[in-house]
Formats: C-alpha cells, structure tokens, sequence
C-alpha cells in the first residue's frame, strides 16, 4: 500500500475537513466500486509461487525425492508433497 500526503491531493478545505476530525495519523480511503483483486495479482506473487510450483513438478516427474526437493527449495517435506501430488 503506498501512502500519500493528503496536502499533495486534496483541496484545502476538504483538507481542514478530515483534520476536524483526524490529525497526524493514517487514514485508509477505500476504493468505491471496484472489484477486489485477488492476492498476489498485482504484486505478481501469485505467478512466481505457480512457477516455482510448476519447477518442482517438474524435477519430481524426472525422479527427484522429495527430500531433496524440500532442501533445494527451503520447503517442509510436506509442503512439497502437497505441490507434487496436487492436481494443479
């Protein structure tokens, strides 16, 4: 979430307005009726997890343990067990 400073963009009495009632603390102003995106769609986090998901499919379908896998990729055991035998 990036912030910005309310003097940059308000006018200045809407300005005075919200310091009647909130002075020198963060104020988080909602978007108005837009849809939620969903997490990681914006950040790319989402894409980044799939392929790394993808990479470890992958190396166990050519024959690496998953021991192996957990360590390579700094995973628990079980975490890398639900990734390779997911039905993603």
């Amino acid at each position: 979430m990036k912030y910005v400073n309310a003097q940059h963009v308000l006018p200045e009495e809407l300005l005075q307005e919200v310091q009647r009632y909130v002075q020198g603390e963060t104020l988080y102003v909602p978007r108005t009726g837009q849809e939620k995106k969903r997490w990681g769609t914006v950040s790319g986090g989402k894409q980044l997890l799939e392929q790394r998901n993808e990479a470890i499919r992958t190396s166990f379908a050519k024959g690496t343990r998953v021991e192996e896998l957990a360590a390579d990729y700094h995973l628990a055991v079980t975490t890398i067990r639900k990734i390779v035998y997911s039905s993603n």
